[in-house]
């Protein structure tokens, strides 16, 4: 086992290799891991993309994101960037909504994405699961190791119905223990928080959402899982259990990963805690794709323009809407 600390400094031991997992599920006994899922909070499903998929994605990745010059909306801020590459040749600054992405330049990485994230396989998940079909409202790539904070993705994103939603990360490639590996704080999708709002909004007071999670984590002496993940595993987690990346000890070795999150085909989309919004809807693979700033819609490259010309005036406004939205 290897020892890194927890994002609140205390040691723990994560698996180097496969069989020093706890739990984890292969494709025929989905009904185990569905039961798992909900006592848990997440799961692990064992083989579920084919490994030439994951190396496939990757070369699309190194082909046109790595060599791009221009803007590309990004998970961590939202925010169209450039690429931030340090000094191991990885991407830093994950992408957001690879579904969203220009057809002219990013062609080929977009149609492995959503082969991915439309298999056979995800969509017989997401039907344990949700006991039907699920929608993908957000989705992501990851390259670089970057560290991502303790959190519950209800506070940003969820189901009109709290807790439906199920985030998924897919291991392109083995991760590395020391490269910023995922973690999952087991049965904290029981536990409720302070809602996106007032002194924890996430316009003006994220900080303060962050400190919280950590202070429940620490009182609680919450448990950290970090799984060994192989080429074409993916771990699923629900929307309101404690998740993240822990810090990297070893840069040498990238993340190459996606995460995307799912709700039911029935549901509608709730944001910030706040308002039901609207899907911009497409099919991929028969399977319906929320597709934000869809960059085949010129409207959406105005505004992808104007971002980038006026971005602090922009982000202002932004943080504006989404503090009048959740006050």
């Amino acid at each position: 086992m290897y020892k890194i600390l927890s994002p609140i400094g205390t040691e723990i031991e994560i698996p180097e290799f496969a069989g020093q997992n706890s739990t984890t599920f292969d494709m025929s006994d989905l009904h185990s891991a569905g039961r798992y899922y909900d006592e848990h909070g997440y799961m692990v499903v064992r083989h579920a993309v084919e490994p030439v998929l994951c190396d496939s994605l990757r070369a699309a990745f190194e082909e046109t994101v790595k060599r791009y010059p221009g803007y590309i909306y990004r998970q961590a801020t939202a925010n169209p960037e450039k690429n931030r590459i340090n000094e191991y040749g990885f991407v830093m600054n994950p992408l957001l909504n690879l579904q969203s992405l220009g057809d002219t330049r990013f062609a080929t990485l977009k149609q492995l994405a959503v082969k991915v994230f439309a298999s056979e396989t995800i969509k017989a998940i997401n039907r344990e699961i949700f006991s039907e079909d699920g929608k993908l409202v957000q989705s992501m790539y990851f390259e670089g190791n970057s560290e991502t904070w303790p959190h519950q993705d209800t506070y940003y994103l969820d189901s009109e119905n709290i807790g439906a939603m199920a985030g998924c990360w897919y291991a392109l490639e083995d991760i590395d223990a020391g490269a910023g590996r995922f973690f999952v704080v087991p049965r904290s999708h029981l536990i409720d928080m302070a809602k996106n709002g007032k002194n924890f909004d996430v316009a003006f007071n994220h900080d303060r959402y962050k400190e919280l999670v950590r202070k429940i984590l620490a009182v609680n002496q919450l448990e950290f899982r970090a799984p060994f993940l192989q080429k074409g595993d993916v771990l699923y987690w629900n929307a309101k259990t404690i998740h993240g990346s822990l810090r990297t000890t070893r840069p040498q070795f990238s993340r190459s990963s996606l995460t995307s999150h799912f709700i039911p085909l029935s549901h509608r989309f709730l944001q910030f805690q706040a308002r039901i919004k609207p899907l911009s809807l497409r099919e991929f693979e028969g399977m319906a794709f929320h597709c934000p700033k869809d960059m085949e819609k010129l409207s959406n490259r105005i505004v992808l323009g104007v971002e980038t010309t006026f971005p602090k005036t922009f982000q202002m406004a932004k943080k504006l809407a989404i503090k009048a939205l959740v006050k």
